[in-house]
C-alpha cells in the first residue's frame, strides 16, 4: 500500500510539472516582445485610432491566439455565473452541460435497453450469433453522424435526432461486449446450473450475468466514450442548445478564451464519466 501510495503522488508531482511545462510554451508561444518603441513613431491619429479600437499600443504583441490569462479570465467569468439564462443563444455553461448530458443519458438508456438483452440472446444462442452478425458488421462501422441528415427528415425534431444519433452510436459496442461476454461464461458453471435444474431466466441472472458483467460494463464504458464525442458533433450540426452548439456559437463569435473553455469542459466531464464507469467496473470485477 505505501509503494502504490508513493507511486500515486510521484505521479502527480510527474503531471503537475507537465501542466506548468505546457502553460508555461503557450504563454511564450502567444506574446512576443514589447511593441512601446515601435508605437512611438506611430502618428497622433493612428494611435487614438487604436486606443478608440480598445488596442493598447504599448502593449505586447500578439499571435492573436488567446493566452492561458485570457482563458483564465473568460472561465473565471463562464463558472462565476453558469445558470444564467438570457435567450436562445446566451446561456450559462452549465445549462448547456445540462441539455449536452440530457441528451446523451437519455441515447444511453435506450441503448442499454436494446443491446444488453440482445447481446445476452446472441450469446447464448449460436444460430442467433450467425444470423445477426452479417447485419451488425455492415451496421457498425457507420459514422453516426451518417444518420443525422435521415433523422432529421423523418423525426423533425432536432433534440429527438441527436438522441436518436447517441443511441445509434451506443448500441453497437455494448450489443458486441455483452454478447461477447455471454458467450465466454464458463462451461463449467452452466453445466452445474444445468445439473442443478435451474430455469433459463434464473441461470441468466443467477450465472451468466454475475460472469459477464466486467466484459458488459467494458462496453458501456466505449459507448458512453464515443456518446460524449458524438453529442458534440451532433450539436454543431442541429444547433440550439448544449456544449457542442456553445462551442460552435462562440467560434462564430470569434471568442477563442470562450472556445478553449468549453474545450476543456468537454475533456473534464468525459474524464469524470469514464471515471465513473470504471469504477462500476472495479465492483463487478471479480479477483482471484
Amino acid at each position: 500500500m505505501k509503494a502504490l501510495a508513493s507511486l500515486n503522488l510521484r505521479a502527480m508531482v510527474v503531471s503537475l510539472l507537465l501542466l506548468f511545462c505546457f502553460i508555461g510554451i503557450w504563454q511564450l508561444a502567444t506574446t512576443g516582445p514589447t511593441v512601446g518603441a515601435a508605437a512611438g513613431n506611430r502618428t497622433a491619429e493612428e494611435l487614438e485610432y487604436l486606443k478608440m479600437m480598445g488596442k493598447d499600443p504599448g502593449a505586447t504583441k500578439s499571435t492573436g491566439f488567446p493566452s492561458p490569462l485570457q482563458v483564465a479570465q473568460a472561465s473565471l467569468g463562464h463558472l462565476s455565473d453558469p445558470f444564467f439564462d438570457r435567450g436562445p443563444n446566451d446561456k450559462g455553461i452549465a445549462i448547456q452541460l445540462a441539455h449536452s448530458l440530457g441528451r446523451v443519458g437519455l441515447g444511453f438508456l435506450l441503448a442499454v435497453l436494446v443491446a444488453i438483452p440482445l447481446g445476452f440472446l446472441i450469446g447464448m444462442s449460436p444460430l442467433m450469433r450467425k444470423a445477426f452478425d452479417p447485419f451488425i458488421q455492415v451496421l457498425k462501422p457507420i459514422s453516426p453522424l451518417a444518420w443525422m441528415p435521415l433523422a432529421l427528415y423523418t423525426l423533425k425534431d432536432s433534440d429527438v435526432s441527436g438522441i436518436f444519433v447517441i443511441f445509434i452510436c451506443s448500441v453497437w459496442p455494448m450489443l458486441v461486449n455483452t454478447a461477447f461476454g455471454v458467450a465466454s461464461v464458463k462451461r463449467e458453471w452452466l453445466n452445474v446450473a444445468c445439473t442443478l435444474e435451474v430455469s433459463h431466466l434464473r441461470r441468466a441472472f443467477l450465472v451468466i450475468l454475475p460472469a459477464a458483467a466486467p466484459t458488459i460494463l467494458t462496453g458501456m464504458r466505449i459507448s458512453m466514450g464515443i456518446a460524449w464525442l458524438v453529442i458534440v458533433a451532433a450539436e454543431m450540426l442541429v444547433g440550439g442548445t448544449g456544449i457542442g452548439y456553445f462551442v460552435w456559437n462562440e467560434w462564430n463569435n470569434l471568442s477563442l478564451p470562450n472556445v478553449i473553455f468549453a474545450i476543456g469542459v468537454i475533456g473534464i466531464v468525459g474524464m469524470l464519466l469514464d471515471l465513473m464507469f470504471s469504477q462500476v467496473q472495479k465492483m463487478v470485477t471479480y479477483v482471484e
